[in-house]
């Protein structure tokens, strides 16, 4: 007997949401550290500085990008392995197989 679907995808797009919204604080948190720990600097060079150098500048988007990837990504499937465990459901719109 084969299971129905659960129409969680769209019921979870508000948790997503908030979810990503924690992320990015913690990863501009993160960076914000991150940036202080290699430079001692307070602030990170943003591109439109003309006093920065072209290797501050890619160096800080490169890090920055990096830090923003890794901590939504793991917001991301830890919030997705909590509703799977809670629901029963994979939160997506593909479950790869997983009933």
């Amino acid at each position: 007997m084969a299971k129905k679907k659960t129409k969680l995808p769209l019921a979870y797009k508000p948790v997503g949401f908030v979810l990503g919204w924690v992320g990015g604080a913690l990863a501009g948190k993160a960076f914000r550290a991150t940036w202080k720990a290699i430079r001692h600097e307070d602030d990170a060079p943003d591109a439109l500085d003309r006093d920065r150098k072209w290797g501050e500048v890619l160096l800080a988007a490169a890090l920055q990008g990096a830090i923003f990837a890794v901590v939504r990504s793991a917001v991301d499937r830890g919030g997705a392995t909590v509703i799977e465990r809670s629901t029963g459901v994979w939160p997506s719109s593909d479950s790869h197989g997983r009933d």
